[in-house]
């Protein structure tokens, strides 16, 4: 165990001294997640007021219909209203971005609302994020004025507004608002955490197997005392510390964006702590520690392989790929944790963090997504001192 830990110090140390690596490590998960988080915080809350603030440009072709409608129309401050477009150019100028918005009426739509039917009303756009937001207004106008000619039909038939209700349907939502909260945060957080211990742990990694070879250091420290397998596991916890603190640095940049936000109202900042409880976070780095034993383990293994650090870096690259695929499947609705989905590397945490942050997590599956992680952590770990005891690895290119 001594020989361990001097080993471990040693390549910490090294590790330390290596900007690459604390770039990889610390520095731009930091700087990275916390400007990436900012910024979509912020250019979306700015996207919605740009959208709310905006003069609508609104084509209305009335047929001579819905005066009321168009006086309303006319009345706001917050619309252009134009009502010379022909029905020929609609397409046109909808296509040309000319118009955000084109209303149209039926010929006989006064007729035919009358005789207490429904009237056609078209709507043009181009639709976008922009539009979506923008097109609340439109809806809402034509929402209130559908109100005022129901209020008429009613009136004229002398019926209250409930002959229209038949059913009064109370909605009783039973999810808790931890539960609703952890369907949202749940998906994105591991999606974050994952692949940054799998990037903190990739370089150094490289460096302290492929990158010692590179440099001829390798051969020195075979000749210490220390065994092949205390090497091993000195290199080895020094990738997987890495990792850790790569995925907690990603998390500690999420929340210090969220925090210092603007555009977050302060209720909504206190929902989230109030969600993410010390239990559910413990119960999340629990999950990270062994995959990150399972990552650093797998590219250990790599590494070692690798004859130079270009090698070692073009072999491990892909694998980032790899890892995106699980997440992003756990990201799927409908796909829950389940006796089988527990046992699949990568995608396990994914689900298992959404369960814990939600508070529905059941102790059996929990279980079995920890006994998964750590016998694959095992095994990656047994295939790597085997790997590594292998003079036709160690001394590949040489």
């Amino acid at each position: 165990m001594k020989r361990i830990l001097i080993i471990f110090k040693k390549e910490l140390i090294d590790t330390l001294r290596d900007r690459r690596t604390i770039m990889m490590m610390i520095v731009m998960p930091l700087i990275m997640i916390y400007s990436i988080t900012s910024i979509m915080i912020s250019m979306s809350a700015s996207q919605e007021r740009k959208a709310e603030a905006k003069t609508l440009q609104v084509g209305l072709i009335t047929n001579g219909n819905a005066q009321g409608f168009r006086s309303k129309l006319l009345e706001r401050k917050d619309m252009t209203i134009d009502e010379k477009i022909q029905p020929d150019q609609i397409i046109d100028i909808i296509q040309k971005n000319k118009m955000d918005f084109v209303i149209v009426f039926e010929k006989d739509f006064d007729r035919i609302t009358n005789e207490k039917k429904s009237g056609a009303v078209e709507i043009y756009y181009k639709g976008s994020r922009e539009s979506d937001i923008t097109k609340r207004r439109i809806d809402k106008a034509l929402i209130d004025f559908e109100e005022e000619l129901l209020s008429i039909r009613l009136k004229e038939l002398n019926l209250e507004h409930t002959f229209l209700e038949p059913l009064n349907i109370n909605e009783n939502n039973l999810a808790t608002e931890k539960e609703r909260f952890g369907e949202v945060l749940g998906g994105f957080l591991p999606y974050i955490f994952v692949i940054f211990s799998f990037i903190g742990a990739m370089y150094p990694a490289i460096d302290l197997a492929a990158g010692e070879k590179e440099r001829s250091t390798l051969e020195t420290l075979l000749t210490s005392p220390a065994s092949r397998m205390q090497i091993v596991l000195g290199k080895f916890l020094v990738v997987t510390l890495a990792g850790i603190i790569s995925a907690l640095t990603s998390i500690l940049a999420i929340y210090l964006s969220m925090k210092q936000s603007k555009d977050i109202p302060s209720k909504a900042m206190e929902t989230l702590l109030r969600v993410v409880d010390p239990q559910s976070i413990a119960l999340l780095l629990s999950l990270l520690i062994p995959l990150c034993i399972f990552f650093s383990a797998v590219m250990l293994s790599f590494s070692i392989y690798a004859k130079s650090f270009k090698e070692a870096q073009s072999i491990m690259t892909p694998l980032n790929i790899i890892v995106i695929i699980p997440v992003a499947i756990g990201l799927f609705p409908g796909i829950k944790l389940s006796v089988t989905t527990a046992l699949i590397p990568v995608l396990n945490v994914s689900l298992a963090s959404r369960e814990i942050i939600s508070g529905t997590i059941k102790t059996g599956l929990l279980l079995e997504t920890y006994l998964s992680l750590i016998l694959l952590a095992a095994a990656s770990l047994f295939f790597c001192s085997w790997w590594f005891k292998r003079e036709s690895v160690i001394f590949r290119g040489k």
